[in-house]
């Protein structure tokens, strides 16, 4: 763990919020120091749910009241069927915190920690994370994933945590599934850098050097023993925890989840949002992203395989503008809901707004020798990332979600209506070239064709 030491300790003086972070075995000993200097004098509340009360959150407020920290009787939330991430249980949340005046300790994962943070930045308190499992990268991130009034997913601004605890023994005994939805989240990083590698190419979203390389400087050491994980080994265990925070690290240096969201999680969030459900239960965000990586390393393929020739011809034949009558059909058709029709156009105006689009393509081919080196060395390929998912029983294929071929095929078109963030999925509707991917990828000898 020294190495992780070292590299939490580099993050850290690049957040803006976070001060602390402790991940090692009997973390929770460290607790009451830890609320003693994030908010002295403060009387705290632990917020979990039944579940991780149990695995950790009884065991921390005993001990919180042994050493005298000032404690509200605890927060329950539910945990079956499963809480969903919603605005107006924040809310709540929030005004028990105002009207008491509670500084919250959040124990538990996303959806605990994502509810937590919001309410926190609603209360207009800070707040303490115990993580109880090494699933997903929003813990130490600049936001929250809710879903609002509409249902539509969107990643709400709110601060951080001031500190970030976790224990390994917890972690390795969270379950096996949760670890790789924690895998699968961090895999997406490599689409997120590769995205953002090609937005800077094009001009779109310059590429911030520190952030960046926050997290993809050891992505592929953090990746790389998938069997480990699979077997709790704490040491691999410690890796996939420091890989998710030093991901949210990078996106407080940033400001935003550029660092550590591209196309992938585009997909998740489209499938959240739609209430997915697999295995009789809304689908985990880092399964999709997992299975949104997985189709987002095969659309790169597809797009590495290119001849240049074939570039230049489709950058010779570019429109400057954009149908705005054809997008907005495609957005009815796309969506059944009309709030989430509404949220799309106001996402893909934003996206369009910069205009330039024939000279974007025609710079994209400039550029295309040297970024179609720094693409192949960024990406994992598909059946490769496929296979470490399956090392750890995580979903790596669509059907694993209950998503069938044509539906994937529909989604990698929908997937970029929803947010303004330039990928891949933008750059191919922008040459003309998406449809043909897309069909690419199904037909007979395509990567989905199996």
């Amino acid at each position: 763990m020294s190495d992780n030491t070292s590299l939490l300790k580099a993050a850290l003086r690049d957040a803006e919020v976070t001060k602390e972070v402790v991940v090692e075995r009997a973390a929770a000993h460290a607790l009451p120091g830890v609320l003693r200097r994030a908010a002295p004098g403060a009387r705290w509340m632990i917020v979990a749910d039944d579940t991780t009360w149990d695995i950790a959150g009884q065991a921390a407020q005993a001990l919180l009241e042994a050493q005298g920290i000032a404690l509200a009787p605890p927060l329950m939330l539910p945990a079956r069927p499963r809480l969903k991430p919603r605005v107006a249980a924040s809310a709540t949340i929030a005004r028990k915190l105002a009207v008491h005046d509670l500084v919250p300790l959040a124990v538990g994962s996303g959806v605990v920690n994502d509810l937590v943070k919001h309410a926190a930045m609603l209360a207009g308190k800070p707040y303490v994370c115990f993580a109880t499992a090494a699933s997903m990268d929003g813990y130490a991130a600049s936001g929250a994933a809710l879903l609002d009034e509409d249902g539509f997913k969107r990643t709400l601004a709110c601060p951080p945590p001031v500190a970030v605890l976790a224990d390994l023994d917890v972690l390795g005994a969270a379950p096996a599934r949760m670890t790789a939805w924690g895998y699968g989240d961090l895999a997406g990083k490599t689409v997120a850098g590769a995205d953002w590698l090609l937005a800077d190419a094009l001009g779109i979203e310059p590429l911030s050097r520190r952030p960046f390389d926050m997290v993809q400087a050891h992505l592929r050491g953090w990746l790389g023993a998938p069997g480990r994980l699979a077997a709790r080994e704490p040491e691999a265990m410690g890796d996939l925890m420091a890989g998710l925070l030093v991901s949210g690290f990078a996106m407080q240096a940033h400001g935003n989840s550029r660092p550590a969201s591209g196309s992938d999680h585009q997909f998740s969030h489209l499938w959240e949002m739609e209430n997915l459900q697999a295995g009789g239960e809304p689908a985990a965000h880092g399964a999709c992203v997992g299975v949104g990586c997985v189709a987002m390393l095969a659309l790169y393929e597809w797009l590495l395989a290119r001849p240049d020739t074939a570039l230049a011809s489709a950058a010779g034949q570019a429109e400057d503008g954009y149908d705005d009558a054809a997008l907005s059909r495609e957005i009815d058709a796309a969506f059944d809901r009309e709030e989430f029709r509404t949220a799309a156009r106001g996402e893909m105006t934003a996206k369009r707004a910069a205009g330039g689009r024939r000279a974007r393509i025609e710079g994209f081919a400039g550029v295309w020798p040297v970024l179609r080196g720094q693409l192949a060395s960024q990406l994992i390929g598909a059946n490769d990332m496929q296979q470490r998912l399956r090392t750890l029983g995580a979903a790596a294929h669509p059907r694993d979600l209950g998503i069938a071929g044509a539906r994937l095929a529909a989604d990698y078109r929908r997937a970029r209506l929803i947010r303004r963030r330039y990928t891949l999925l933008d750059l191919l509707d922008d040459i003309g070239w998406l449809d043909a991917a897309i069909s690419d990828l199904f037909s007979p000898g395509g990567f989905w064709a199996a």
